[in-house]
């Protein structure tokens, strides 16, 4: 357990406005700041962030709480992972009580991190073995692939032998288990029982996190067969679709971009290459998460895929999700080669150079592709392509640009701008009323029970529900009402309907009562929970009367709409309108 005084202190020193700035670009709006969210795609701004109170809270999809919550969602920690990662870019050290409040966690992530290390060593090792295998695999890298000993080693290239247990042996003698070794995926476990490497006879490339950790592995077969390339399954501390290959290298060239790539081969040519920017996929289509990554380290990414169609295909998606987090997107075809790694050996480094500086933009890349496959002198193919154009030019958020694209189009299919522009500004519209509608959707869904994960019991009493929420808002908010609920014991939890603000409420109560402000929501509640109680705080934040009376509405408002749901007597809310109407008697 890490003590409350120790995460007060980390959090003073984790200014949210700097904080949640190296992740994302935001704005003043007023006393706040706004930008997109880092974690949905949107084209209109609705993250915002409130330094007043170094909270945070998206009208979008309904994340939202304070640094801590923050780090959680950004880089999928848990609670004490997270505490720790903020703590290092505060400069705090951090020292965790004997008495665990929490239970430990069922794998130990540093010891799979050195199980890792352990691994990489024992591959690299055996990549330099006096055995005909293994002679086979350093030749595939030195002769087939070209590379000197020196990027080999650069990147702790590797080998796996063609033996069951040849790992096994090594990782045991080093104090692992068995079991230990199936988590880690180094190792597999058959239905029989019996345990096997999970690697053989492939050559390897570790796949090493941007703060230098070993955190999977990825092996390639040195002939045709099936399947070329076999990864690490996500463990406890890899998921392959959060992480990039040599961003650990890449992030630190000071590139203006970076080139993104399919494959680790790519990857090792452009390094050894001097193209030192390049990162990979591991082993899927691009994510989301792994474009939010690059954009924290660049603000452009020169797409390099192979140029058959699973590649272009592939390319379209990567262009889409680079944009919606963004990222300045550049698309490159190698010609006369079907990837970077055959056009450099085929034609010279200085060449790709120019292939990179010559990039096609996103937009132009896409009016090639669409223009390519009509005949414009054909009045028909004309009309096809200005329509497929029109379309892809009122996607484009900035009004300056689609003005650009207008123009450029126009002199390309020799049509009037200002119809164009007619046409364009009709879709957008189409477009912005779809979007908008989208976003009410799911804000509905947030919050107004409907399929409601995060508090399932909304549904079941809606009215109830909304009463628990607002009165939790205030509560929340001011000290004044927690000290009038709580001292003149208005309001119990008995009260609540909902487990979840029933839960919420015993821990504002509980931290009044130990005299602390309720701000360390992440320590008791999940991301989404703390998304939750934050829009409560928001909702009351936006209304201009949050006063006494307010509070004794919100009160009665509570109480009668449980005794409804409980089919309780008219005689009873009558006492209960006695009663607020004393207290208020009482203060004036």
């Amino acid at each position: 357990m890490i003590r409350r005084e120790v995460v007060d202190e980390i959090l003073l020193r984790n200014d949210i406005e700097s904080l949640i700035g190296s992740y994302i670009s935001l704005k003043r709006a007023g006393s706040n700041l706004k930008g997109l969210c880092p974690f949905h795609n949107e084209k209109t701004p609705s993250f915002t962030v409130y330094p007043a109170d170094n909270t945070f809270y998206c009208f979008g999809c309904g994340v939202g709480g304070n640094a801590i919550t923050f780090v959680r969602q950004a880089e999928h920690l848990d609670y004490p992972d997270a505490i720790e990662f903020l703590a290092k870019r505060a400069g705090i050290t951090v020292v965790r009580d004997d008495e665990p409040k929490y239970e430990k966690p069922s794998i130990d992530k540093n010891k799979l991190l050195r199980m890792n290390t352990d691994a990489a060593k024992f591959f690299h090792q055996s990549l330099f073995q006096n055995t005909p295998e293994a002679r086979a695999a350093l030749a595939y890298f030195t002769e087939r692939r070209g590379l000197s000993m020196a990027t080999i080693k650069h990147f702790g290239l590797g080998f796996a032998p063609n033996s069951f247990d040849s790992l096994m042996k090594f990782m045991l003698n080093r104090g692992y288990t068995r079991d230990e070794l199936v988590v880690a995926y180094l190792a597999g476990k058959s239905e029989s029982g019996n345990y096997y490497d999970a690697f053989r006879n492939r050559v390897m490339f570790p796949i090493i996190d941007v703060t230098g950790n070993v955190i999977a592995f990825g092996g390639r077969v040195m002939d045709d067969s099936k399947p070329k390339y076999k990864n690490t399954m996500d463990t406890p501390v890899f998921k392959k679709s959060r992480n990039l290959f040599a961003l650990n290298f890449a992030k630190n060239t000071g590139s203006e971009s970076l080139i993104l790539c399919e494959g680790y081969m790519d990857v090792i040519a452009l390094h050894a290459a001097g193209f030192t920017n390049a990162v990979a996929t591991l082993g899927t289509a691009i994510t989301s998460e792994q474009a939010r990554l690059m954009s924290r380290y660049t603000k452009k990414v020169v797409i390099s895929y192979d140029a058959d169609e699973a590649g272009q295909k592939a390319a379209q998606k990567a262009m889409r999700l680079l944009s919606e987090v963004g990222l300045e997107v550049g698309v490159i075809k190698v010609p006369g080669a079907k990837d970077p790694d055959e056009y450099i050996k085929t034609y010279g480094k200085e060449k790709f150079a120019e292939v990179i500086s010559n990039s096609k933009s996103k937009f132009e890349y896409n009016m090639e592709s669409i223009l390519s496959r009509y005949d414009i002198n054909l009045p028909q193919d004309r009309i096809n392509a200005l329509t497929e154009l029109e379309k892809l030019i009122s996607g484009v958020y900035s009004a300056a640009e689609r003005d650009i694209y207008i123009r450029e189009v126009s002199a390309k299919l020799d049509v009037n701008p200002k119809s164009v522009q007619n046409d364009v500004e009709r879709l957008a519209r189409i477009q912005y009323s779809k979007d908008k509608k989208s976003e009410s959707e799911l804000i509905k869904q947030k919050t107004a029970g409907y399929r409601d994960r995060v508090n399932p019991d909304y549904a079941k009493a809606p009215a109830v529900a909304k009463s628990e929420e607002s009165l939790l808002g205030l509560l929340l908010m001011y000290p004044e009402h927690r000290r009038r609920v709580f001292e003149e014991e208005l309001v119990s939890s008995a009260d609540f309907y909902t487990e979840l603000n029933r839960r919420v409420f015993e821990f504002v109560m509980d931290a009044y009562q130990r005299g602390e402000q309720p701000s360390d929501l992440d320590r008791i509640f999940s991301p989404d929970e703390v998304g939750r109680i934050t829009q409560m705080k928001v909702g009351r934040m936006q209304l201009a009367k949050n006063d006494s009376d307010v509070l004794y509405e919100c009160i009665n408002s509570l109480k009668c709409a449980v005794r409804k749901k409980s089919a309780e007597s008219v005689s009873s809310i009558d006492d209960l309108n006695k009663l607020i109407n004393l207290k208020r008697n009482k203060e004036g």
